[in-house]
């Protein structure tokens, strides 16, 4: 397979981050296809790798990475998910019980989830990718689409494909040019975003507060770092965000509570605008979106990398098994199986975490006694935890090969 052909391609990918660059990566390596593939990025080739962000990598996603020739280029760099602690709380109060603990194994010893540092994902992705010898065209700006029966090109260019995909992220250039409208909303919050160290070891456990201003996370990472995802009113988040580092260490010890010990602030804070996105449709004729450009959602339940790469995986295996049969790839009858694959899937995650955002960012008692006798209630019952980690590792029923860790 030619990761970027002579000629007309058979697909165009539009959108160079994570999502886009392991569809093409899977699609090069899909057996029997032999199709030409085309990257193109609106933004100029990136220099080191700047995302401080830490990512959960849940069981099925890990599986998919060994897969695709890029877990083990994070030898040494990840952090196995010993288990994870949930607490409902106010930052004020000392003692925080955990209302629901998960332990980290979903079979075989296998960690329901390990945890990264995005920089180091990055760079992982970026040499399989070269190993692969993808090549990218970097400063690609999408004006516009053009469909017809046979082909899709992108407006003012001379390279149509049969089928465009919009990895382009949440402002979706793709989505837009095609007219697929969104369905979502400003959460009117932010998500501070840095990494710390602790004086406590962490011992690969996950942590995570809900307070009444957002849900404040704790990620392990190796050597004793922990990334941080600390939700907040974005007016708060803002003024957090610029604190000096004493001060800004000591408002997060206020939420990290006593027993992680003194905190060292290793990385600058950012902050991240906080909405929900979901595209009304994941396809039309010979366009289809993944990733972001789909649907973008709450962070609290740390699924949003793990939901987009859902989509690689099934939209890979839908054009590999469409391909081999001989159908055209980039007819709406076709994607349509994608569409019905993910989008279901998608809007659940999507008014769960919608639900348990509204239902945990306040202070109301009746509601914080109703919630904590919930989360007890599935810490008390075996067979629905085993629901509940089984769909955070990616392993509930009818997923893609690539998350069982198969060839496409």
């Amino acid at each position: 397979m030619s990761a970027q052909g002579v000629g007309t391609p058979d697909i165009t990918i539009v959108g160079a981050g994570y999502v886009g660059r392991l569809l093409a990566l899977a699609l090069s390596g899909a057996r029997g296809v032999g199709l030409t593939l085309r990257l193109v990025d609106a933004a100029p080739a990136p220099g080191r790798p700047g995302d401080t962000r830490a990512y959960a990598i849940a069981a099925g996603t890990v599986r998919m990475l060994e897969e695709l020739g890029v877990w083990h280029r994070l030898e040494g760099k990840t952090q196995a998910c010993s288990g994870m602690q949930i607490t409902d709380s106010r930052a004020a109060e000392l003692v925080r019980p955990a209302f629901l603990t998960i332990a980290g194994d979903v079979r075989d010893g296998e960690p329901f989830a390990h945890f990264v540092d995005g920089r180091d994902l990055q760079l992982a992705i970026f040499e399989a990718c070269d190993a692969a010898g993808l090549e990218i065209e970097h400063g690609f700006a999408v004006s516009g689409v053009e469909t017809d029966t046979y082909g899709v090109s992108l407006s003012g260019d001379e390279s149509p494909s049969r089928l465009l995909v919009g990895a382009d992220g949440a402002k979706s250039a793709v989505r837009k040019a095609a007219g697929i409208k969104t369905v979502g909303w400003s959460y009117d919050q932010g998500a501070i975003i840095t990494i710390i160290e602790t004086e406590v070891p962490h011992e690969g456990e996950a942590i995570q507060h809900f307070l009444p201003g957002g849900p404040f996370a704790m990620l392990p990472l190796p050597g004793n770092r922990r990334g941080i995802v600390w939700t907040e009113k974005t007016r708060d988040a803002e003024r957090l965000s610029r604190l000096g580092v004493e001060h800004f260490a000591a408002e997060m010890e206020r939420r990290a509570g006593p027993e992680v010990g003194d905190i060292t602030v290793v990385e600058p804070p950012r902050v991240y605008p906080l909405d929900l996105i979901l595209a009304r449709g994941f396809v039309a004729p010979r366009i289809a979106l993944i990733g972001d450009a789909a649907h973008r959602l709450h962070p609290l339940a740390g699924l949003g990398l793990n939901m987009g790469l859902r989509d690689v995986a099934a939209l890979a295996e839908v054009i590999a098994e469409a391909a081999r049969r001989g159908e055209d790839f980039g007819s709406l009858n076709v994607l349509e199986r994608y569409q019905r694959w993910r989008r279901f899937d998608t809007v659940q995650v999507a008014a769960a975490t919608e639900a348990i955002n509204r239902l945990f960012s306040n202070d109301l008692g009746p509601l914080r006694a109703v919630r904590d006798l919930g989360l007890g209630l599935v810490d008390r019952m075996a067979p629905l935890k085993k629901i509940v980690v089984s769909e955070a590792a990616g392993d509930a029923g009818g997923a893609p090969r690539l998350l069982r860790g198969e060839p496409v």
